[in-house]
């Protein structure tokens, strides 16, 4: 069982592990088997979205609180330049749970605000678990 995927998400796991061994395969022994990867892959997708159109409210909420789902400081990273996160409530203290702070978008100034839980114990522990304290709301 691959922890990186949901419960729901395991048989798609399975089929794109036995695509990327039949990847291996034909680039290890010069096989030319083209033809059944990419029906296996058209049974991947098939599978992706029927599995994905069906999903119950609890597998959404799961889907939500993946691990693995990007936090605010990733999509600042990958969309924004120059970014300048702001510190402080200017009355009490810094709340680390709230991610407030200016930067550009295409050379258009921007004041991004969101959550950041952390990935690991020691930055969940910095960030609070993501629960935010009333002097963040301040920022």
């Amino acid at each position: 069982m691959d922890l990186n995927f949901l419960d729901f998400e395991q048989p798609i796991a399975e089929l794109e592990a036995k695509i990327q061994e039949l990847r291996n395969v034909e680039f290890d022994n010069n096989i030319d088997i083209s033809d059944a990867l990419k029906q296996l892959e058209d049974r991947s997708l098939a599978l992706t979205e029927s599995i994905f159109t069906n999903l119950s409210d609890w597998q959404i909420s799961q889907l939500s609180r993946h691990p693995g789902r990007p936090y605010t400081l990733d999509y600042v990273s990958s969309i924004f330049t120059d970014f300048h996160e702001l510190h402080g409530d200017r009355a009490y203290a810094d709340d680390p749970a709230i991610i407030c702070g200016l930067a550009r978008l295409d050379e258009q100034p921007v004041v991004i605000i969101g959550h950041q839980k952390g990935r690991d114990t020691k930055e969940k522990i910095y960030r609070n678990f993501g629960m935010p304290r009333p002097e963040g709301y301040r920022k």
